[in-house]
């Protein structure tokens, strides 16, 4: 294999720093329309950004506009490492961060649409930073990738390889031949649910500001939010929280099914085998929940803000339907603190915490295609063993799957248990106990935000020691781009030249 062609990956640096940097002069000019005087500081953090970006592409202006695989993973992850780092920069200029281990962590958990976060007084923080956190939670969710090969081949480079490497999920659908085509028609597809949601949020009650923000965070399954107390803040408002949980299942959908139904194609939608199972989950799990909260659970003391009343059906039957959206999603909004709910209801959140919502969806988790695939291949190993000559393919959406793919999420599911027991493991040894361990690495792997223990609905990540934040900045990377797009360049033989 030819040498890696370093020239065109810095280029591609200096592209997505070019973008950090329109991204974060957005959030200066927010920030202006309030008044504040952090927005000269955030101007300074987004010119800097943009003049790094563009000296970088200035330098590498003279390159092979050709990408292999190997690039592509390269590209990949450096994007996303050096998107976070520079990230930092408008948390760092204004001071609403003073620790550049605090600001990398917040930063990581926003691209990565974590959530987790090490702010104790959200609302005391300036609009403007505000802004950023939840604008690096809607690059992220549709993938900053994805956003550059829309882009690059203006710059004569083309992004299939980009697009693979990036894309969410096992499958990597296509709504156009052109694979430019694909990206911009998703990034339409998102901005515009974004802005409807934005404006429906704004009619229910949530202020401009507040709605814009819920908005970016909903659509990216990310869960920044710009009240301490999150969605429990408007535990007095159930349309803003059923406004939200519609568009919690939007984003855990397939973006090709959402473009499917845009063009009126609800019978695809129908006919497809993960939608299905995903909708099942969602309804099958939050009927569970609602009818334990409306019979046993003493949710009024479990609430962040306002009480819920024990009994209510509407209640029980919303706070349900949110938290189990918002978990198996992975967006990581609270309403209440479910671990103080049932036993049976806790183990239940735990185990949701690795579901995940759909591939080519936002959210993050193992996804339920995945699911799918295991258990069928699972249930077919019981006739393959009774009748050992017989082909039993696994199919999915009737379309029998080739025996690659199923190895592919064999491996998959096998490498992410084992990096979230390592993961605990690597907790437990900074000294948090058994639940914050478990529920700090799973969340953090598998992006969803608020965990067990220490790190609950009620706490943040603030407390761990620094050496922890990085160990959880390091899950969210690989949980976020799938394992393999990471820790591939960890292997020797990726450095190899042949």
């Amino acid at each position: 294999m030819p040498k890696l062609n370093f020239k065109i990956i810095v280029y591609i640096m200096g592209v997505l720093l070019m973008c950090n940097g329109g991204f974060m002069l957005i959030s200066a000019i927010v920030s202006a329309i309030y008044a504040e005087p952090e927005a000269i500081e955030i101007f300074l953090a987004a010119l800097t950004a943009a003049g790094i970006g563009g000296a970088l592409m200035f330098v590498n202006r003279r390159h092979l506009k050709e990408l292999s695989k190997k690039e592509g993973y390269l590209i990949v992850t450096m994007g996303w490492l050096i998107m976070a780092f520079a990230g930092t920069m408008p948390y760092m200029f204004t001071g609403a961060i003073d620790n550049y281990t605090d600001a990398f962590f917040e930063t990581m958990s926003g691209f990565t649409t974590t959530g987790a976060s090490i702010m104790n007084d959200i609302e005391s923080m300036p609009k403007g930073i505000l802004f950023w956190r939840s604008l690096t939670h809607w690059i992220g969710g549709m993938g900053i990738i994805v956003l550059a090969v829309a882009i690059l081949p203006l710059l004569g480079i083309g992004g299939m390889q980009l697009f693979a490497a990036e894309s969410p999920g096992p499958n990597t659908d296509k709504l156009h031949p052109r694979i430019t085509d694909t990206a911009t028609r998703l990034w339409q597809i998102y901005v515009g649910f974004t802005a409807i949601e934005a404006v429906l949020l704004k009619i229910a009650g949530m202020g401009w500001f507040d709605a814009v923000n819920h908005a970016l965070s909903t659509l990216s399954t990310g869960g920044f939010s710009t009240k301490n107390a999150s969605i429990a803040y408007w535990n007095d408002n159930p349309a803003i929280q059923w406004i939200i949980i519609v568009f919690m299942f939007i984003a855990g959908m397939n973006f090709v099914l959402s473009y499917f139904a845009i063009k009126g194609k609800v019978k695809k939608i129908i006919q497809d085998t993960e939608f299905k199972w995903y909708a099942s989950f969602v309804f099958g799990f939050s009927i569970i929940a609602a009818g334990l909260i409306y019979f046993q659970a003493d949710v009024t003391s479990s609430s962040i803000a306002h009480p819920m009343v024990l009994g209510e059906f509407e209640s029980a039957v919303r706070h349900s339907f949110f938290q189990v959206l918002a978990i198996i999603t992975t967006t990581g909004f609270v309403t209440a603190d479910y671990t103080m709910w049932t036993p049976f209801l806790t183990i239940m959140f735990f185990g949701l915490f690795f579901l995940g919502g759909s591939s080519g969806s936002t959210s993050g988790g193992i996804k339920v295609m995945r699911h799918i695939i295991l258990i069928r291949n699972g249930i077919l190993e019981f006739k393959r063993t009774l009748h050992p000559n017989a082909i039993l393919p696994v199919r999915f959406n009737k379309k029998a799957l080739q025996s690659g793919v199923v190895f592919n999420i064999l491996g998959f599911f096998i490498l992410y248990m084992l990096s979230f027991i390592v993961g605990a493991v690597g907790l437990a040894a900074l000294g948090l106990d058994f639940d914050s361990a478990i529920g700090g690495a799973l969340s953090s792997l598998g992006n969803v935000g608020p965990a067990f223990g220490e790190l609950s609905p009620v706490d943040n990540f603030a407390g761990l020691p620094w050496i922890g934040k990085w160990w959880c900045s390091f899950l969210m990377l690989i949980g976020r781009l799938e394992l393999f797009t990471v820790l591939i360049l960890l292997t020797p033989f990726f450095w190899r030249n042949r």
